[in-house]
């Protein structure tokens, strides 16, 4: 497979790259934040990527989607991620719609609502303060012709907006264990639940979700009980290439950001940017970006193929491109020098969204130790 996009795949980047810049550029975030939003992002934008096709990318064709794929996902998060765009479009059109088209029933209720952007779909996964899949302890027991939920969630972004939510939980087993885990789909509506949002770093918004004895039937099961292992790796393997896809758009914009600043910046009589130390910086630099975008680039499209190396490439994209975009966001602060610091110039927003993505679905350090473990170390 070539590290290229074919033409239809640079046609689809050709329209996404305008559209999302015009339509919700780094204002728009900016707007939701000081006007204290409490939704965490525009449904009007929302219902235009919908109308894009955007939010169908992943969803088949025969419920009314464009039956693409990852690589054609990561195209769109880029340029997100490169106009810090607020969106579901990460959780909801890519990690979400992974888990549900492996179940007949719920895809066929989900898919559709998704793709016409009528639904959001929150993930409640994290039980901690770092992301630890395999730690899950929210309890579901046998209740009826269902199971009752107990337990607490952690960083469910749009949790407290969402039709309905992905809860991973222990079915059996110790935790720990990948078996005896179980995904259900929960409706926003449902009893005993309750969701607290909290302000990010980003300005995004997250929930602590609590459930309370929460009743679901056995419909609302994804894939197998005490088998839910699969489809929740295939959601997380989803997420993590997007968000590495997202923090390629992140870093190329601030890296782009700072070399226009180098070549504008003058000091002691001399543009910035004429300084060998800043050129070579910059030079490292962009080679970091490259090198990620072709990890990101070659994840995608072996998750596209169902190929078996897959989950490797995956974790190499995710640590690669979390290193190299702390490395953008970080440069160009420095290099902006003490006006990198204020809230009138946009580097620091950049720096806020690349800490939280670094953090969801598993960060550098979480990433290298599976590289690490998956190669026999």
């Amino acid at each position: 497979m070539p590290l290229y996009h074919t033409d239809d795949q640079a046609m689809l980047r050709d329209t996404a790259r305008p559209f999302i810049a015009d339509t919700a550029p780094v204002r728009h975030l900016r707007q939701l934040r000081d006007s204290r939003d409490p939704t965490g992002f525009s449904r009007d934008v929302w219902k235009q990527f919908a109308e894009m096709g955007f939010t169908g990318i992943l969803v088949p064709e025969a419920q009314g989607g464009l039956g693409l794929g990852h690589v054609e996902a990561g195209i769109v998060l880029e340029e997100i991620g490169r106009n810090l765009t607020p969106s579901p479009f990460l959780t909801t059109a890519v990690a979400a719609v992974t888990a549900l088209k492996t179940s007949a029933t719920l895809g066929a209720e989900w898919l559709p609502r998704i793709a016409r952007g009528d639904a959001i779909v929150a993930l409640a996964i994290e039980e901690s303060a770092k992301h630890r899949p395999d730690r899950i302890a929210l309890k579901a027991e046998r209740s009826g012709n269902g199971f009752k939920l107990s337990g607490t969630k952690q960083f469910v972004l749009h949790g407290h907006v969402a039709d309905m939510l992905i809860v991973a939980a222990r079915t059996a087993g110790a935790v720990g264990e990948t078996d005896g885990i179980t995904l259900f789909a929960v409706p926003k509506n449902a009893a005993n639940l309750s969701a607290d949002p909290v302000l990010l770093v980003d300005s995004s918004l997250a929930s602590h979700v609590t459930l309370d004895g929460v009743e679901v039937d056995a419909d609302a099961v994804i894939g197998e009980v005490d088998g839910g292992w699969g489809p929740l790796a295939s959601l997380l393997d989803a997420g993590r290439v997007g968000a590495a896809a997202e923090m390629l758009g992140v870093g190329g914009a601030a890296l782009d950001a700072t070399v226009d600043y180098l070549k504008t910046r003058k000091q002691f009589g001399r543009l910035i940017g004429e300084f060998q130390a800043l050129q070579h910086r910059a030079a490292h630099l962009y080679g970091e970006m490259e090198v990620a975008r072709a990890t990101v680039l070659k994840a995608a499209q072996l998750l596209d193929a169902d190929d078996p190396r897959a989950e490797l490439a995956v974790a190499v994209a995710k640590a690669k491109t979390g290193r190299a975009c702390a490395l953008a966001v970080q440069e160009g602060v420095q290099m902006h020098g003490g006006i990198g610091m204020t809230d009138e110039y946009d580097i620091g927003l950049y720096m806020k969204r690349d800490r939280a993505l670094e953090e969801f679905f598993g960060d550098a350090r979480y990433h290298a130790d599976r590289v690490a473990r998956l190669n026999g170390y």
